[in-house]
């Protein structure tokens, strides 16, 4: 897709992003100063649809964890939006927005007809909560192998969510991401060249953040790291309770700069958090 097609679909979709948020920041005005070096603390956060390493649905438990991370702008994967008892047939995106007091874009993998006529679509996907007031958003293709099909081949298809915030004057993109699990790497290759693809159409502060099913030497992550730098914690993230490898990320473009990064301790979910303090700045260096 052009950039320009893009662009004009990024504005279309950018009311879309606020229904059913909670305002809390006023748009920085057009004509406003951009500092030289910009902070934003972020997280990327594996909610299991609202489950705890038990699988006990525990909603409460991850609003706790999300709050105590303090982060700006976190990334969300394995978000429910009506999609099945397994989270209440709840919508996990709108409720944590509401709940945080923060703006939210939901990008769903899936989009499945309701289980009753007339009743809200059942939804799965991932996620982005923002503190600052969300410009546009998109929900791009990639190459994704369906776990709702039984006879699955690598196809496009949506989750791979987008938004623009602004922060004291800058535009900074932020992308929420969820690569294949399977243990042949295909479809993931396939999923870095996508993301590439995608992010090298946009310029200036650039943050992906998501579970990616890699350790960050595998081949198939490799073309990331020619542009984004990997916010290393130090530490692993999966499985929650004595992790033994990082799965879970925040990358950089080179228009931010990483302070540190950081894995809480938390068993809310069967992934731990990542979070990072980052500085932004106007122009790549």
């Amino acid at each position: 897709m052009s950039s320009r097609p893009r662009r004009r679909t990024m504005q279309l979709l950018a009311a879309a992003a606020l229904l059913g948020t909670t305002l809390t920041q006023t748009p920085a005005a057009a004509s406003e100063t951009v500092p030289d070096a910009v902070p934003l603390r972020v997280a990327t956060y594996n909610i299991h649809a609202g489950a705890t390493m038990e699988h006990v649905f525990d909603l409460d438990g991850q609003v706790a964890e999300l709050r105590s991370l303090d982060a700006d702008v976190i990334g969300l994967q394995e978000v429910d939006r009506h999609w099945g008892a397994r989270s209440q047939w709840r919508d996990l995106a709108g409720e944590l927005a509401r709940r945080l007091n923060m703006y939210v874009s939901f990008a769903p993998i899936y989009s499945l007809d309701p289980a009753e006529p007339g009743g809200p679509r059942a939804e799965y996907g991932v996620a982005i909560l923002s503190r600052h007031r969300i410009l546009a958003a998109e929900n791009h293709e990639i190459t994704r192998l369906s776990t709702q099909d039984p006879n699955p081949v690598p196809a496009p298809a949506p989750g791979f969510g987008e938004v623009v915030v602004r922060v004291r004057g800058l535009p900074v993109h932020v992308y929420a991401t969820h690569l294949d699990h399977r243990p042949d790497p295909a479809v993931r290759v396939a999923q870095v060249a996508d993301t590439r693809r995608i992010m090298a159409e946009d310029r200036g502060p650039r943050i992906l953040l998501g579970d990616l099913n890699a350790e960050p030497g595998a081949p198939e992550l490799a073309p990331l790291w020619r542009e984004l730098t990997d916010a290393d914690p130090g530490a692993p993230t999966f499985p929650a309770r004595d992790p033994v490898k990082r799965i879970d990320y925040v990358a950089v473009s080179r228009a931010a700069q990483v302070r540190r990064a950081w894995v809480p301790e938390s068993e809310a979910s069967d992934h731990r958090p990542v979070v990072a303090d980052l500085v932004l700045r106007r122009t790549e260096r």
